[in-house]
């Protein structure tokens, strides 16, 4: 049986989000490691975590643009090689100094900063509307397994070898990814020289758009509330993303008066804590992808579904990062982890796939620039985590933000978000 190529094309891309997870987020754990060895305080620390986000900003968008106005195969395809050459990279910068390893994270981001947009751009080219938010989905799942890999994997690759091998080893997949890439990927469904009759024009009459964008109206875009609820929501989940992403394993490492675990002598224990909500994760990802596309189709509005999941997952997630606060042993980190995990999952049918909503044919570009936006937080984020901690020695704080800036994001979101299309 042959596999229809849109689904080719899923697992591809979903591939390049798990390796693009792996390589962010295995500085997360290394980090421990080059603390100790080049004596680094708080403040470089979160400097040193929020570095990749400087150059992902610059990228995001104009890797949107590109890909909306020339295909996607080679925009993903070339920064996915770029970005894991400079992987394999960083090691040998860190060792000449703090400045050469920030370097080294910011041209990091310069090829990670396309990857969303692109795909972005090619799901609207590719997958019929129907499909739309479980195909996200699915490939939105790579976060939460590259971020299970790179944890657990990078943690075993530094007591076998050492931290510099777990950029070595990482960087290597994403070079063989591209070879697989470049040979079985188009841009354009109508290039594909395996795609059936059927399915292209299963593609050709129910894809979002079929069209190149030739420019941007940008003044009208950034005057545009419903796009603007994308962008609020937009920052507010990437603050709350990449602070668990960058600090999760000092919260593990830390002592229990400053609002962590003190456990990290527990292989077992940590192992437990990274991978139960993350699979859980994985699993709510796709159900809630599936449970819009299954809303719209059953005749819901497209903007009552956008609005009530979305709801479900900043609200939900606030709650349960407030309970989160309250814990102090590990079986309670990692319910209310699961139950925020949940709640995220149901919320991928919400602002993250509404940018084809209000303007097809430019999706890639419109997520480029909102996506640039929550990527912003990134870089904000570490700076202000590590100041507070300098500052307080506690996590408690930084639990309250969070849960305040996910209040605000829902609440923007629900009232100024529209699925008509409002650019031709």
């Amino acid at each position: 049986m042959n596999i229809p190529v849109r689904f080719q094309l899923i697992l591809m891309c979903f591939l390049a989000v798990f390796i693009c997870y792996i390589d962010r987020v295995n500085i997360s754990v290394t980090i421990i490691e080059m603390v100790k060895e080049f004596g680094l305080n708080e403040k470089q620390k979160g400097l040193v975590l929020s570095s990749v986000y400087i150059g992902y900003v610059i990228s995001m968008s104009i890797g949107g643009f590109l890909a909306d106005k020339y295909g996607g195969k080679n925009v993903l395809g070339y920064g996915l090689l770029l970005w894991s050459l400079f992987t394999i990279l960083t090691p040998v910068f860190a060792h000449h100094g703090f400045i050469f390893l920030i370097l080294i994270r910011v041209l990091m981001g310069l090829g990670e900063g396309i990857t969303f947009p692109s795909w972005h751009s090619m799901y609207a080219r590719w997958i019929p509307f129907n499909e739309r938010t479980r195909a996200i989905a699915v490939t939105n799942s790579g976060i939460s397994f590259g971020t299970i890999f790179a944890l657990v994997a990078a943690v075993i690759i530094m007591n076998t070898f050492s931290w510099e091998w777990v950029f070595y080893s990482f960087g290597s997949v994403g070079i063989i990814w591209f070879f697989f890439w470049q040979k079985h990927i188009t841009s354009n469904p109508e290039d594909h020289p395996k795609i059936s009759k059927d399915e292209l024009h299963l593609i050709q009459t129910q894809a979002p758009t079929n069209a190149f964008a030739k420019s941007l109206p940008m003044k009208d875009l950034m005057r545009n509330m419903p796009f603007v609820a994308i962008c609020i929501a937009s920052f507010c989940n990437g603050w709350v993303l990449y602070f668990f992403i960058s600090y999760f394993p000092s919260i593990v490492e830390a002592d229990i008066s400053m609002g962590g675990l003190g456990i990290s002598t527990s292989s077992s224990i940590y192992i437990l804590l990274v991978t139960i909500p993350a699979i859980v994760a994985v699993i709510a990802l796709i159900l809630g992808g599936i449970l819009a596309d299954s809303l719209i189709k059953k005749g819901y509005k497209v903007i009552n579904v956008r609005k009530s999941v979305n709801s479900i997952g900043f609200f939900g997630s606030a709650i349960f990062l407030f309970l989160m606060s309250m814990q102090d042993t590990p079986f309670g980190l990692i319910i209310c982890l699961s139950l925020v995990n949940i709640c995220t999952g149901v919320c991928v049918g919400g602002f993250n796939v509404n940018q084809a909503d209000i303007g097809p044919k430019y999706t890639g570009s419109m997520f480029g620039i909102s996506g640039a936006i929550g990527i912003s937080a990134a870089i904000i984020s570490p700076i202000i985590t590590g100041i507070i901690l300098d500052e307080t020695s506690s996590y408690l704080t930084l639990y309250y933000l969070n849960c305040f800036l996910l209040i605000f994001g829902g609440l923007f979101y629900l009232i100024f978000a529209s699925a008509e299309k409002q650019f031709d």
